[in-house]
């Protein structure tokens, strides 16, 4: 399971005047970046163009040390999702920054439900395992700890938690980020990262970008 919220990305107009200054090429961009005006509020008004995306493309194809630009463009978004897929998702540690809900001071804040935890491909037996068994055994742990203090309850919840655990993180990651994680996780086992590449291919001319490859 994975869950993504309150998606924003900036940054296209300073990465594009960034991206032609090597060839003092400024007066040939035809992006337009603004505002505008919808049920009364102002929500961003970008358009690139056929000039400054053809140059895009250009240096996507040309590789990491010439398409700089993607570093200046940034992605910010709520992502939920299971302690596997996010161990998975530490390798991209350059460019990314993420604030997570804490499992080692939060644990104990509430009682365990099998809500908590992704477990769309658990079968029957394995299902009742988690239900009928772990779940049971955090919530005993955690009755114990908030009645005690005692740490080694804290021990018992933290080292006993299935990597099936949900958390949540507010991640910043560049456009960067983005392109490596589709050209390197796209077709992964992981349903998670199938369905967080459909996501991301949805952002500002990422497919447009992607286009040039």
């Amino acid at each position: 399971m994975i869950k993504v919220e309150n998606i924003e990305t900036w940054g296209f107009e300073h990465a594009i005047r960034g991206m032609r200054n090597p060839l003092n090429s400024w007066s040939r961009s035809d992006s337009s970046f603004g505002y505008e005006a919808c049920s009364g509020e102002f929500v961003p008004d970008l358009k690139i163009d056929e000039n400054d995306l053809k140059l895009m493309r250009q240096l996507y194809v040309g590789g990491q040390p010439h398409r700089k630009y993607l570093r200046q463009i940034f992605a910010v978004m709520d992502i939920t999702a299971p302690l596997y897929w996010w161990k998975e998702f530490d390798t991209y540690k350059v460019g990314t920054t993420a604030n997570s809900c804490s499992t080692m001071h939060k644990i104990a804040a509430k009682e365990f439900s099998i809500e908590d935890f992704s477990d769309e491909h658990l079968e029957t037996g394995w299902l009742a395992c988690l239900d009928d068994t772990i779940i049971p055994l955090l919530n005993r742990a955690r009755t114990k700890f908030i009645a005690t203090k005692d740490k080694r309850y804290w021990w018992q919840m933290i080292q006993l938690l299935p990597s099936s655990y949900n958390q949540r993180r507010t991640v910043s990651m560049t456009y960067e980020n983005v392109m490596n994680m589709l050209d390197y996780r796209e077709g992964h086992k992981l349903d998670e990262w199938r369905e967080f590449c459909k996501i991301l291919k949805q952002l500002p001319y990422v497919e447009e970008i992607r286009d040039g490859r």
